[in-house]
């Protein structure tokens, strides 16, 4: 389905207008390391936690709002922050990790643009799973399962998220919001992996200047 304000696929504007905070996380947290230690890991799981944590925090209040939208994306089995609580338990680390102060998500389009950012990483987990079963200093642990938490549904999900995320905007959502909220919800994780910017400059949120269905404020 094209967005008749671009005339391009919203997926494929997702794809190119995120590369660079997704290359920017990918980089960073460089999980595909044949070096990558227990400890790294176990850094990089918390962090991703706490992000988690707060994301899903912002979608459920969103679901709470639009139950219909969240139940015609399958929210509730999207939601994957226990996961990252069991994997660091089996690495031996416990408690609540901290979280980053996220935006609201105010509706659909912008709950669609967050979860792009959440699923998509689904698809490159599949690689992550597979890479850390082959690390020695791992085989203690077990599989892990936050990465990949669909297993061989990870192309199935995939495919109805995207579903629901074109559906959406031939309905009439917004694309712009859409996108726009992706990128912030990917340069927030980029910020708070520590990845570095580009020009060295601190990640800035990028915001869309179309106005919300709820009222005048702006969504992200």
């Amino acid at each position: 389905m094209v967005d008749e304000d671009r005339g391009t696929d919203v997926l494929r504007r997702l794809r190119t207008e995120t590369a660079v905070e997704h290359q920017a996380v990918e980089d960073t947290l460089d999980l595909l390391s044949p070096t990558l230690t227990r400890d790294r890991l176990a850094d990089v799981l918390t962090a991703m936690h706490g992000f988690w944590l707060a994301a899903e925090a912002s979608l459920d209040a969103w679901a709470q709002a639009e139950p219909a939208d969240a139940a015609g994306v399958d929210w509730p089995r999207r939601r994957r922050a226990a996961l990252f609580t069991a994997d660091l338990a089996a690495l031996g680390t416990t408690g609540p990790p901290p979280r980053p102060a996220l935006s609201e998500v105010p509706d659909t389009d912008a709950a669609l643009g967050r979860m792009y950012v959440l699923e998509g990483s689904s698809l490159g987990g599949v690689f992550i799973d597979r890479h850390l079963a082959t690390l020695p200093q791992l085989t203690d642990v077990g599989r892990l399962s936050a990465f990949s938490p669909y297993g061989e549904e990870t192309g199935a999900m995939w495919h109805a998220f995207r579903t629901v995320t074109r559906a959406r905007i031939a309905d009439g959502g917004n694309a712009d919001r859409l996108v726009a909220a992706a990128r912030e919800t990917f340069g927030a994780l980029a910020a708070w992996c520590g990845a570095p910017s580009p020009g060295g400059a601190r990640w800035t949120p990028t915001r869309s200047t179309h106005s919300s269905t709820r009222g005048n404020e702006v969504v992200a």
